[in-house]
This record gives structure tokens, sequence and C-alpha cells, in this order.
């Protein structure tokens, strides 16, 4: 069954580091073999807080296990063979299970009245407590042989085994067709009834010791490999049932606040259309409940991705079960679509509905900032019609600044001349001051206005750009 990763691959590239794992991963978790009559105790229990050195220590305490290591765990399947029982543990993402399989005691054959399953346990009921976890799942089935060809009959013992209370019953591995002569035969009263390999008979409910009971009827010479099949489909059932109905509580549990949160953002959105409010405030509101809006899709996607997954599981091992209905029950199949699929469609809803909202809140934000950023484009706007005011006010009043600075200038420099013709005069040269100052007024206040055009003429100039050099 398993590849010999001993022999040397001569013919091949080098194995990829994943190879032989993924390879094996399809024989990780091997069905039983169940030989009927048999009595399957099956528990599941959540191991969020439980290690594996936990549930080592704890397997460790059956008989003849006590050198049981972690190490041998680590595959997250282990199966223990002792005398009268063979105990299955398996470890999963949120749940670990623990099968036991013995045989079934004669007093609990078909014919009995509610019968005592959990006396005839071949483990201390301590250790069945004691199993570290919380209980998810806790199931009984008992697996017997009957002739299946007198319905009525055995739909009669059935229901006197399980004890008082409305049954579940189905035939499987049945004919795909439903009204096929393969599909029927009739009984020894004339009475026409499914055809399969076995049949399931359940209550659903659970008992006062925490247990639910199925029982399986299948004809002599129902091999090992069949039978465990069956109980494998029906655990697994049942357990990935409860395990997508974790989704529930916490859809409840939301309701109230998407409502609450429903009604908040329309009111934003009203505020945000009407204009009622400040953008601070409407932000302010905008980003609390968006902090709610994602601190619970991120608290519950897991739950709510989980919850659909393990509900697609129930599904199709439903489908497996190739289900007939017996006249006058409901099938699992029709069970589980009238209770499940509520529930779930409850799940689904509330998980669009959160993401709706978190998409809406999204777009809310999306219109606010387009807002903000509107009225900021107007802010900056009229800033720049003040800064652009501001700017030609200071160029008029740099040109009178700058018509004040050519007078001052030129009133230095004539009078710096003047000293200069009253220098000369002193020393004898035939200049008259006053009047050389007068006539040279208009050269000078040319000659300063000339000045300053040219300077202005350069710190305007376009900057020169440079010459490639070839």
């Amino acid at each position: 069954m398993f590849a010999n990763i001993s022999a040397p691959l001569r013919h091949l590239p080098n194995d990829d580091a994943l190879r032989m794992l993924l390879h094996n991963e399809v024989h990780a978790r091997p069905t039983a073999r169940v030989s009927m009559p048999a009595l399957i105790t099956f528990v599941a229990v959540l191991n969020t807080d439980v290690t594996r050195e936990q549930e080592c220590m704890h397997l460790s305490q059956l008989p003849a296990q006590d050198r049981l290591t972690p190490d041998q765990l680590t595959d997250n399947f282990l199966s223990l063979r002792m005398a009268g029982l063979t105990l299955k543990w398996e470890r999963h993402s949120e749940f670990s299970r623990y099968s036991i399989v013995q045989p079934l005691a004669p007093i609990a054959f078909l014919g009995a009245s509610d019968p005592d399953l959990l006396g005839q346990l071949a483990l201390p009921l301590s250790w069945l407590r004691d199993i570290p976890g919380r209980t998810i799942a806790a199931i009984q089935i008992a697996m017997v042989h009957a002739p299946l060809d007198d319905a009525s009959a055995l739909m009669q013992q059935a229901t006197n085994w399980l004890g008082k209370g409305p049954v579940v019953a189905s035939v499987m591995g049945a004919n795909s067709e439903p009204r096929s002569r393969t599909a029927e035969a009739p009984d020894r009263h004339g009475y026409r009834h499914p055809m399969g390999h076995s049949w399931v008979i359940t209550q659903f409910r659970l008992r006062e010791d925490g247990f639910e009971r199925m029982l399986v009827t299948a004809p002599e010479g129902t091999s090992p490999t069949r039978a465990g099949r069956i109980a494998a489909r029906l655990i697994e059932l049942e357990t990935y049932r409860l395990m997508a109905l974790r989704g529930l509580p916490v859809a409840k549990a939301l309701a109230p606040m998407l409502a609450q949160s429903e009604q908040a953002l329309a009111a934003i959105t009203a505020q945000l259309e009407s204009k009622s409010a400040t953008d601070q405030q409407l932000l302010d509101t905008l980003v609390s409940l968006a902090v709610s809006v994602e601190r619970a899709t991120a608290e519950h996607v897991y739950r709510f991705s989980a919850t659909k997954a393990y509900h697609t599981l129930v599904q199709q091992r439903i489908r497996e079960l190739r289900e007939l209905a017996i006249p006058g029950t409901q099938t699992i199949g029709e069970f589980m679509q009238r209770r499940l699929s509520p529930a779930m469609a409850t799940v689904e809803a509330t998980a669009q509905r959160l993401a709706s909202l978190s998409q809406r809140v999204a777009r809310t934000s999306d219109l606010l900032r387009t807002r903000v950023d509107i009225s900021t484009e107007a802010q900056n706007q009229l800033l720049l019609e003040k800064l652009t005011r501001g700017q030609k006010t200071q160029l008029r009043l740099q040109a009178t600044v700058e018509g004040l600075s050519i007078a001052a200038i030129s009133y230095y420099v004539i009078s710096l001349l003047m000293y200069g013709a009253k220098a000369l005069k002193a020393a004898g040269a035939p200049i008259h001051p006053e009047l050389a100052a007068g006539v040279l007024v208009p050269v000078v206040l040319w000659a300063v206005w000339r000045t300053t055009q040219r300077i202005h003429a350069r710190l305007h100039a376009p900057p020169k750009t440079e010459k490639k050099i070839s």
C-alpha cells in the first residue's frame, strides 16, 4: 500500500521534499475493519487548548500502552490494539477523535429493549471521562446482523431497541432508482420495501449518559471492510454536522450588532447626503463603525468558513450513503435537509451580511473621502486666490518701494556729487555746486532707473541651457 521509500529511484529526478508525505496522505487514516456484531463508542473533543503531549499521556494510561511517546502521535493518527478492543485516535484542526471498536454483547442484539451499551464498554468509564478536551460529539453504534426482507418486523424491533421516541431510518447502499425492481422486494406479507446492503436507524437525540445511539443492521456475510466504511460515514456525518452547527450561535449573536451597525451606516449616509453634520463628526462615527465591523469579521470569518466546509462534508457523506426511504420514516438526508439546511442558510446569510456591511462601510468612506477632497480643493482654491491677491498687492507695493528707492538712491548720489563739487570749488575750480547738482539730477535719475531695469531683466531671464559636450 505504501511506497517503498528505501528503494532508490534510479530513473527519476530527485524527489520533492514533500512527495512522500503528500503521496502517503491518502493512506494516513485507513478505514477500520469492523467484525459484526460490534459496538463502536465514539467521542470527539475540541482540542483548542489540548496538546499532543496531554493526549499521549492520557492514551498511555491504557493497558500495556505505558511506553507510548508523543512522537508516535505526530502523524495525527494512531491505532492501538488491546485485548478485546481496538482504539483509534485521530487529531484534526479543531477536534480529536477517539473510536473504540469491540464485540457487541448478546444482551444488546436486535430484540433487546433499550440495552445498556455504556455498561458494556471494555475500558473504564473514568478513562472516558478524563479525555482531555470538551466533548462535541459522542455516539454509540451497535452493528448487528439481521435479514432485511421483513421491513415491518425489523422496524418494530429497531424502534424497541432504541427506546421511546420517533426514529429516522434509511436504507443504505440502495439502487439510485427508488422504483426499480432491484430497489424493492416484497416481504412475506406482500409488502414491497427498498433493498440495500444495510439499514441505519437512529433518533438523533442525546441520552442521559450523553451519547447518541445508532443501530445498523446488515445481513450475514457483510464484510468487515464494508461495516467499517458504514460506521465511518455515520460517525463523520454526525461529527461534521455538529461542527458545522458551531457557526449558528455565532450568527445569532451577531444579528443585533449587524442590525445596529446597518442602522448607524444608514444614518451616516443620510447625514452625508443632507450635509447636516461636519466632516469630522462623520469621520469619527464612520471610523468607530468600521472598527466594530472589521473586528467582528476578524473574529468570526474563520468560523463561518469552517461551517461552510463542514456542511459540504455533511452533504458529501449523505450522498455516499445512497439512501432510500423506509415507509413511514424520514431518511437521514431528509432529516438533515429540514433541520440543518435552515441553520446553514442562517450562517451563510450572516456571513454575507457581514461582508456586505464591510463593503458598504468602505464605499461610504470613499464618499466621505471624496467630499473631504472636494472641500479641501475648494479651500485650496480660496487660499490660492488670496495668495494671488496678496502677490498682486505685494507687486504694487514693490513697484512703489522701487520708485521710492530710485528717488532715495538718486538723492544720495546727487548729494555725493554735490559734496564732490564743493570740494572742487574749495580747491579753486570755477564750479557752482548747487547748479552742477541740479543739472545732474536727470542724468542720475536715468542712470539709477536703468540700472534697476537691468537687475530686473537679469533676475527674470530664463536659465541658460548647458551646451552638450560632443
